[in-house]
């Protein structure tokens, strides 16, 4: 009962916050629709359609890159989180939390998953956004690719948990962000087909299979219609695994980063 009461009380302080912060909202919905409504007009005069699985016919761009548009709404959300995370540990809050006779990974968690829940309610007003401007997918894929959403939320969201412990000051948070946010989306299949980047350079179509990325954008598109893409699928839960254990690890007072910075 101790756990879920901590859960409980995780889950409602960060709906709180979120709900009180009207414009991370706006930015979650005005972000993506600017690459949507904008970008995607001269994208699509260069690449025209793309036919990629698990598209069986002729698609407009603008349908292409939704699942793409969708990882960056997590991957910004995934950030702020961390973000989040070094402010609470500058104001002392997260050292209340943290010292909770509760397992540090059971309170990591909370966070996380209350983070990928925050995540999914900003997907899904991004979703209704689009489908108000005409770009829509199967009607049964927007319920179909909630767990996956909630995966790769957690993925996102467990690699921005890492970088929280890595990072000082909050002064240092958005030069990070920059450095992982944007090679991260543009390294991956997330504006262009996988193929399309290997006709013109084949070593950065091979490095933008292995971003998790790109698996979080794959594992999206194929759950939006439907089916599932189990390499990316599995490549998420592996990064997810990965992740979560390095915040472990860096929040750890014993052995991990938290302890190098107290005692410098």
């Amino acid at each position: 009962m101790t756990y879920i009461v901590a859960l409980w009380g995780i889950l409602i302080r960060e709906s709180l916050r979120f709900l009180s912060q009207r414009e991370r909202l706006l930015s979650a919905l005005l972000r993506p629709m600017l690459w949507l409504v904008i970008f995607a007009s001269g994208f699509r005069a260069a690449l025209g359609v793309a036919i990629t699985p698990p598209y069986e016919t002729y698609i407009t761009y603008e349908v292409y890159i939704l699942p793409g548009l969708i990882g960056m709404v997590q991957l910004f959300n995934g950030m702020q989180t961390s973000l989040s995370m070094v402010y609470d540990r500058e104001t002392g809050s997260m050292r209340a939390l943290l010292v909770s006779p509760l397992p540090r990974w059971w309170l990591l968690f909370c966070k996380l998953l209350a983070g990928a829940l925050v995540s999914l309610v900003q997907v899904y007003a991004f979703l209704l956004a689009a489908l108000a401007f005409g770009v829509a997918v199967p009607a049964w894929g927007y319920l179909a690719a909630a767990p996956v959403l909630l995966l790769t939320g957690l993925m996102l969201g467990a690699a921005g948990l890492f970088l929280s412990s890595v990072i000082r000051q909050l002064e240092n948070f958005a030069g990070v962000m920059n450095f992982v946010i944007f090679p991260a989306f543009f390294l991956s299949s997330a504006l262009y087909p996988l193929w399309k980047i290997a006709e013109s350079n084949p070593l950065l179509a091979e490095l933008a299979g292995w971003n998790p990325f790109t698996q979080a954008v794959e594992a999206i598109r194929f759950a939006l219609y439907l089916q599932a893409d189990w390499p990316a699928l599995a490549g998420v839960a592996g990064s997810l695994l990965a992740f979560a254990a390095l915040a472990v690890w860096g929040y750890d007072p014993a052995r991990g980063l938290i302890r190098r910075k107290v005692m410098e």
